[in-house]
C-alpha cells in the first residue's frame, strides 16, 4: 500500500491558493514546492464516481474545523513519522518560525499527517506531503492559511519547511530538504524543524514519478485534493506514506 506525491516549480505551499514549489537554482531552474487549488472543469459528462475516504469516526473535531487549531507550541518538541519505509523524527524550534511551528504542532495533535502520501518527492532536491486523504478535510484547510515568518534558518539538507504559494499561503503542505536548498531563503521558505533521526528513511522515500504535471508525471495536487488518496492510491501505487506522526519526547 504506496502513495505519494509532489510538484515542482516556485517551492513548496501550503493548502491554500496554488502550491509553491522550491526551484532549481540557475542555470538548471525549477519549480518550487507549492500548493495548487483544483481547477475548475469545463462541464462535461460525469465520470464514474471516485472511491471517497470518509473521515475516521471520532477524530479530532479540528480536522475539520481549522479555527479549533490554535494551542501554541512549546519551544521545542520532537515528532515521530513512523512511514512504510521506517520512521524519522523532525526536532522543531519554535524560535525559527514561531506561526510555521505552532501550525504545524496542531497539526500533528489532530492526527491530521495520519496515512498523508509523500505525493511530490523529487530527487536531489525535496519531498513534499501534507495533503489530507480526505477531499471534505483539504476543502476546510485550503483557506486556513497562516501569516509568513521572517527566515531565520538556511532550508539545508533535513531541515523541513512549509511549502507556499505566496506571500501569507502556507496551509498544511511541508516539504524535506534532501540537500542544500538555500537559495529558497530569499523566497520566503522558513525552516521550522530538521530531521534529527532517520534521514536515511526519508533518502529512500520513493522518487520515480518525479515532479507533478507539467514538470514531471507525478500527482495532480488538485485531484489529490479532489479525490483524496483514492487517486494516489490508484494512478501512483509506488509513492510512500505516512502510517502515524505523534508527538514524542
Amino acid at each position: 500500500m504506496r502513495v505519494l506525491m509532489l510538484s515542482l516549480g516556485l517551492v513548496l505551499a501550503g493548502c491554500g491558493g496554488e502550491e509553491a514549489a522550491a526551484p532549481e537554482p540557475p542555470p538548471k531552474a525549477e519549480p518550487a514546492p507549492k500548493e495548487v487549488e483544483p481547477a475548475k472543469p469545463a462541464p462535461k459528462p460525469a465520470p464514474a464516481k471516485p472511491e471517497i475516504l470518509q473521515v475516521p469516526e471520532g477524530a479530532n473535531p479540528a480536522l475539520t474545523d481549522p479555527s479549533k487549531a490554535t494551542e501554541t507550541a512549546p519551544s521545542e518538541y520532537k515528532v515521530k513519522f513512523e512511514t512504510n519505509e521506517g520512521a524519522f523524527v523532525v526536532h522543531v524550534h519554535r524560535e525559527w518560525a514561531p506561526l510555521g511551528a505552532d501550525r504545524f504542532y496542531n497539526l500533528v495533535k489532530m492526527g491530521f499527517f495520519d496515512d498523508v502520501v509523500f505525493f511530490r518527492a523529487v530527487q536531489n532536491f525535496m519531498v513534499q506531503f501534507g495533503l489530507s486523504p480526505y477531499p471534505e478535510v483539504s476543502k476546510v484547510w485550503r483557506p486556513a492559511r497562516i501569516k509568513d515568518d521572517e527566515t531565520k534558518e538556511k532550508n539545508t539538507r533535513g531541515r523541513i519547511t512549509f511549502a507556499t504559494s505566496g506571500p501569507n499561503s502556507r496551509t498544511t503542505q511541508v516539504f524535506i530538504n534532501f540537500k542544500d536548498n538555500s537559495f529558497l531563503d530569499s523566497r520566503g521558505f522558513a525552516p521550522f524543524g530538521e530531521i534529527v533521526e532517520g534521514m536515511d528513511v526519508v533518502d529512500k522515500l520513493h522518487t520515480g514519478y518525479g515532479d507533478g504535471p507539467p514538470s514531471g508525471k507525478g500527482p495532480n495536487q488538485g485531484r489529490i485534493q479532489m479525490e483524496g488518496n483514492a487517486y494516489l492510491k490508484r494512478d501512483f501505487p509506488e509513492l510512500d506514506f505516512v502510517v502515524k506522526a505523534t508527538l514524542v519526547d
